[in-house]
């Protein structure tokens, strides 16, 4: 099985060998640094240089699709794509090229999701979950005590999207920080502030921007593998902002864990990391290995078993 993500920051095709009642195993994984959600003008239309290039990259993962014999392709697009005023136009475009027929998923769903695959990792010992996750388009929370989530929110807080928004140098002035930081605290207080009522047994925090921070605050590299307990301390956290407040997009680059795809972004993730934990009061979150990508393929299998054996 193939699952195609065209994301805010990256196209990610990941093919796994899965079965109903099986993790699903990954045989390969290809990644492509578009960073779609940088490429839309002010009209809000997608740049035609930035789908050219988008569908060359998808008729390469084609290639690698055929090579590898799927018997399905789980193909979707986030933030970048979704809010794209021309989005209809380019998935036309899309499937009449590449014959991909893409599905544009809202906020809500992908963090219906992305809280799937956490509960499935870490399963029901866990009891009530909160799943945080920071995308380069938005930022989205889940929480609930079953596989379905009672809350699943999505909001404007993407660490692409802010950097563009709120810094114009490498080095952000420190009137720019100030305001991104205000921004976030509003935007935490208006769309979060319910979420303050209720309580949870397990914080969680999935995808890039997390894993990558949780990395620079002293947890285990990926090659020792995914069960390898990671967590990103707040503490940690918070003396490392003010040092990535002062350094170079290469010089992020240099930092364990940041690669320089991210780096440029590495600031506006961390702040709205920071806040949301302050927010929120979690002194700790967890980071899970499984994500969006394989809250799909999950979902696939549940709604046909017998089709995916």
């Amino acid at each position: 099985m193939g699952v195609l993500d065209v994301g805010s920051n990256t196209v990610h095709l990941l093919i796994v060998d899965a079965h109903a009642g099986a993790a699903p195993i990954p045989t390969m994984s290809q990644k492509y640094e578009l960073r779609l959600a940088e490429q839309l003008k002010a009209d809000g239309d997608l740049k035609k240089s930035s789908v050219k290039t988008l569908i060359e990259v998808l008729q390469e993962c084609n290639e690698y699709i055929k090579q590898h014999d799927c018997d399905e392709l789980l193909a979707f697009a986030t933030s970048a794509i979704r809010e794209s005023k021309n989005s209809n136009a380019i998935l036309e475009k899309i499937k009449t090229e590449t014959g991909i027929d893409l599905q544009v998923l809202d906020g809500e769903h992908e963090a219906i999701l992305t809280f799937l695959a956490v509960r499935r990792w870490f399963g029901w010992s866990s009891g009530r979950l909160l799943v945080a996750d920071i995308g380069g388009g938005s930022f989205e929370v889940a929480i609930g005590t079953d596989e379905h989530p009672e809350l699943a929110m999505s909001t404007p807080l993407g660490a692409g999207r802010l950097t563009r928004d709120f810094f114009t140098t490498e080095i952000p002035s420190a009137d720019e920080i100030k305001a991104l930081r205000k921004y976030v605290k509003k935007t935490l207080e208006t769309d979060f502030a319910h979420l303050l009522e209720g309580e949870f047994d397990h914080a969680v925090a999935t995808s890039k921007t997390f894993k990558q921070l949780a990395r620079l605050c002293g947890a285990a590299p990926s090659s020792e593998g995914q069960r390898v307990q990671r967590e990103l301390p707040l503490q940690a956290l918070n003396k490392w902002v003010p040092k990535i407040a002062e350094m170079t997009h290469g010089q992020r680059a240099q930092l364990p864990g940041i690669s320089t795809g991210r780096a440029e972004q590495l600031l506006a993730g961390a702040i709205v990391a920071q806040e949301a934990m302050e927010f929120l009061n979690l002194e700790t979150l967890e980071i899970c290995p499984w994500a969006l990508r394989e809250g799909i393929i999950l979902r696939r299998l549940d709604w046909f078993p017998d089709d995916a054996e």
